[in-house]
């Protein structure tokens, strides 16, 4: 609750306008483009004759076929992508420390955030795969392929910032900035958590259905421990290991349960 408290002095001038426009070209520059392309993406998929289970989304694809290039614009992707958080971090920035309070980034307690992290990882994970299967089973959610990169030595590293990339950028955007910014703009503690969670779901809809209602159950609970604890860092890093299984233990996944998860 303590980021709905905590304003800087300097910024109290900042009149409501200013910040829906600061928000709205945030968002214009990263989940937000995400989500509309996303809606079109969706569309796309439900005008196609083939039915929405038979299709396939791959999210770590290769970017070219030789290897040292594809490693290049790997690398270029997470940076680029992450330029957006560096925005929002200078735009939070505070003057005293912590310097990205506001954000709920402190890192004065890493080992308990950790722990937390990993506990939300599993509170999280185990259903998610199941909402994944059903979603599967009732057709409304698409064959999601983490990882089609093929084996090079930087394989497992650009799968783990490609996770890293995920669980930063969209908890620092989704929760941390729109956190401060709607409460700046007069919004109640459940009207942001709703907000942030529709946001969520909305930039996941290419998946299908199912991963629409998955990631919007996932916002509200992220939403409501923000609001509750004002942390961000086990939020973070809770996303980004659940991404980073769900990418480097595809292959094997796959290999081992093909009728399940392996692309039609």
């Amino acid at each position: 609750m303590s980021t709905f408290a905590n304003m800087r002095s300097d910024e109290q001038t900042m009149s409501p306008r200013r910040i829906a426009v600061e928000v709205a070209i945030v968002l214009a520059l990263s989940l937000g483009a995400s989500a509309l392309y996303s809606l079109v993406a969706i569309v796309n998929r439900m005008t196609r004759e083939q039915p929405l289970a038979q299709q396939t989304a791959t999210l770590n694809a290769s970017l070219n076929p030789r290897p040292v290039f594809d490693l290049i614009y790997q690398l270029m992707g997470v940076f680029f992508d992450l330029m957006p958080v560096a925005l929002v971090c200078y735009l939070l920035w505070n003057v005293s420390r912590p310097r990205l309070g506001r954000l709920g980034i402190d890192f004065t307690r890493p080992g308990r955030d950790t722990l937390s992290a990993l506990a939300l990882a599993l509170v999280i994970g185990i259903p998610g795969l199941a909402l994944y299967l059903g979603g599967k089973a009732l057709g409304i959610t698409v064959t999601v392929v983490p990882n089609a990169l093929d084996e090079h030595w930087w394989t497992v590293p650009v799968l783990l910032l490609s996770a890293a990339r995920a669980g930063i950028l969209e908890e620092v955007i989704a929760v941390g900035y729109l956190a401060e910014r709607l409460a700046r703009l007069g919004w109640s503690r459940w009207g942001f958590i709703i907000a942030s969670a529709l946001l969520r779901g909305s930039y996941h809809l290419y998946q299908g259905y199912g991963a629409f209602i998955g990631n919007v159950a996932m916002g509200i609970l992220f939403g409501w421990l923000y609001t509750r604890t004002g942390r961000l860092l086990p939020l973070v890093i809770a996303h980004t290991v659940i991404d980073a299984a769900v990418f480097i233990g595809y292959p094997w996944v796959a290999a081992t349960f093909p009728e399940v998860f392996a692309p039609a």
